[in-house]
């Protein structure tokens, strides 16, 4: 398992790029109506990945408490699904209703939405102001598939609570960690340089 992390492109302040992606049955969804009344986290996630199998259960929950505050989630699939059939639409609802997400999942088939946020692995989390302004992007928490310990969404939940309390954001992201995004051939963007 080769351990790829974020590249945080997208810098603290900059805007979340424009999007509109459909989900699993094909319905679009467009960011402003994704945003919640205080924000929205996007996650980059596929349905095979041991880094997101690992931190499923939690951003389920998470992603409640969240809501609470007015914070939305949505998740992102930008693999391809041709090379890897397990991260097909068809397989994404069964995914997220097992692990509790009731949120919207979509499918990035041309890779743009990745390639806009410059996401590098799975997971890779983006947490957003209502003004679409990014305030957080890094790890979920510091567990990882290998360890011993539950996956338990710290650091994304101390970004949406400051968020939400209208805090200022942390001073210190730890990079998500995770498989590298699945790039179809000549999708691969310029500035991914992993080896």
């Amino acid at each position: 398992m080769s351990e790829v992390q974020s590249t945080f492109r997208l810098q603290p302040g900059g805007n979340a790029p424009e999007l509109t992606l459909p989900d699993a049955d094909g319905n679009p969804h467009t960011l402003a109506e994704l945003m919640g009344a205080n924000g929205l986290v996007v996650v980059f996630a596929c349905n095979h990945c041991p880094y997101v199998i690992h931190v499923a259960d939690a951003l389920g929950k998470c992603a409640e408490q969240f809501q609470e505050s007015g914070v939305a989630t949505v998740a992102i699939n930008s693999n391809d699904i041709e090379r890897y059939p397990q991260d097909a639409p068809e397989h994404m609802t069964t995914f997220a209703e097992e692990h509790g997400w009731n949120f919207p999942y979509l499918l990035d088939a041309d890779q743009s939405a990745a390639t806009a946020f410059g996401a590098a692995c799975t997971p890779d989390f983006f947490v957003f102001d209502k003004n679409r302004a990014l305030v957080y992007a890094g790890q979920f928490d510091d567990t990882r598939p290998s360890g011993n310990k539950p996956a338990h969404g710290g650091d994304l939940a101390e970004a949406v609570r400051r968020l939400a309390s209208g805090e200022s954001p942390l001073v210190r992201q730890y990079p998500s960690s995770g498989c590298n995004i699945k790039w179809k051939a000549g999708r691969q963007p310029d500035w991914w340089n992993r080896g």
